[in-house]
């Protein structure tokens, strides 16, 4: 069991990279949960799914109806079996959304429930990959824990590394269980390649590899189709391959 958790600024590309991640290991006999924790719902659409029903709606049934359910109802037990009616099954991996955020009042209760469902669900595959939200409060709040792996998502630019190195400060400061963090370059140029490099060097940055501009995906992107059907020649698809080997996953 390996949990993997991308994320980074808004803009780099941090769910394409999720839906590529899970493109190129869907074929290679592992058990894949991908889990889009951003409150933005984009990843169903990058992987060309569609999810009607989330699991901040069944927490949200859960908080309006648990003054009326009787007394002997197993809540925790109702919550999971509502989380399962919105796993989404599909060829290579279950996909399941996190969706709306908190409303008004405490969640508190409700959250405690949902970090033990978590837990059991996640154990139930071999690799869980986490598409989160700009930024890490899934990871803080501790409904997602025990990462593996910590993907940042930059862009090729200064800044984006900055970001980044804020990233894994923050990630120390919380103390969260991550045991490993890597940076991939998103968008990178022939031009600004080899300085990228040298920088994240400089701020001591693992990168694990660095993703070309690829015009085909923008054309997907434009076009509304999946990326999931990216040709193997794609350019970005065959630097994915290589960070997966990098990371070995």
């Amino acid at each position: 069991m390996k949990v993997i958790a991308i994320t980074g600024k808004g803009g780099t590309g941090k769910t394409v990279m999720t839906a590529m991640f899970i493109r190129s290991l869907v074929n290679r006999d592992k058990t894949i949960l991908a889990i889009d924790a951003d409150p933005d719902t984009n990843l169903p659409e990058a992987l060309g799914d569609e999810v009607e029903e989330t699991v901040g709606d069944q927490r949200e049934f859960l908080m309006e109806e648990r003054d009326n359910l009787p007394p002997d109802t197993d809540k925790e037990r109702l919550l999971e079996s509502k989380i399962y009616s919105v796993l989404a099954e599909r060829h290579g991996y279950d996909l399941l959304v996190m969706g709306r955020p908190e409303g008004a009042g405490c969640y508190c209760f409700a959250n405690n429930m949902l970090r033990g469902i978590m837990d059991r669900i996640v154990k139930n595959y071999d690799l869980t990959i986490i598409d989160t939200a700009a930024g890490l409060e899934h990871l803080s709040r501790g409904i997602i824990r025990d990462v593996d792996e910590l993907v940042v998502v930059t862009d090729g630019s200064r800044r984006g590394l900055m970001t980044a190195e804020r990233i894994r400060d923050l990630v120390k400061e919380l103390n969260l269980k991550i045991r490993k963090m890597h940076v991939i370059l998103n968008k990178v140029t022939p031009q600004n390649r080899e300085r990228l490099n040298e920088y994240a060097q400089e701020l001591g940055l693992e990168v694990a590899g660095m993703v070309p501009f690829d015009e085909e995906i923008a054309r997907f992107d434009l076009d509304g189709r999946p990326l999931i059907e990216l040709p193997d020649t794609s350019p970005a698809v065959i630097e994915m391959e290589n960070i997966i080997i990098k990371l070995g996953i």
